[in-house]
């Protein structure tokens, strides 16, 4: 339940992977995140830069998806899903 939360609440940056033990893909999420917000910020400058802002708008969107299809899991489903196949992306 709590990934679920964090996934919808702050999916772009990758907590919810923290929370489960993806580490390598909590880092993708939060890189992407931070990296599409300075690229974003730096380029604008360069008037193309606002295509970089896509990439934590994305993150969001991943967030959000996994966190609900954590969230409709049941419990076993979840267990046997995440924690002992370790299936890293939704």
């Amino acid at each position: 339940m709590l990934a679920g939360i964090l996934g919808i609440l702050f999916g772009s940056f990758g907590v919810h992977k923290f929370v489960l033990g993806y580490q390598k893909e909590g880092i993708i999420l939060l890189s992407c995140t931070i990296g599409g917000y300075i690229l974003g910020f730096i380029g604008s400058i360069f008037i193309i830069g606002c295509v970089f802002f896509i990439l934590p708008f994305a993150t969001a969107i991943i967030g959000i998806i996994e966190g609900v299809i954590y969230l409709t899991k049941s419990d076993e489903e979840f267990v046997n899903t995440y924690i002992t196949h370790k299936k890293p992306w939704f």
